[in-house]
């Protein structure tokens, strides 16, 4: 008996910039490439709107809704890939 393999998707840090940089655009002087993971959204230049847009981008590339409470609570990059993550495994 072969193993199925895992299909689901997995969201990265990698996703995520390339999100806020398409749909919501970097700040001067914001380096998106060097360790975010545990830099505040407000830090990078990103208020609550541009984080309910990246939400929004989420569920239009992956098909998961993300709840805009959620996002706004989730105050970091990685702590937003956690997040976008265990609403991907729960779908």
């Amino acid at each position: 008996m072969t193993a199925t393999p895992d299909t689901r998707q997995v969201f990265t840090l990698d996703d995520l910039r390339r999100i806020m940089r398409t749909n919501v655009g970097v700040d001067a002087g914001v380096d998106l490439e060097s360790d975010i993971s545990d830099v505040a959204f407000d830090g990078l230049g990103y208020d609550s709107l541009a984080l309910l847009e990246v939400a929004a981008q989420v569920q239009r590339e992956y098909g998961v809704p993300i709840p805009d409470d959620a996002m706004l609570e989730a105050p970091t990059p990685g702590e937003a890939v956690v997040l976008i993550n265990s609403r991907l495994a729960g779908a």
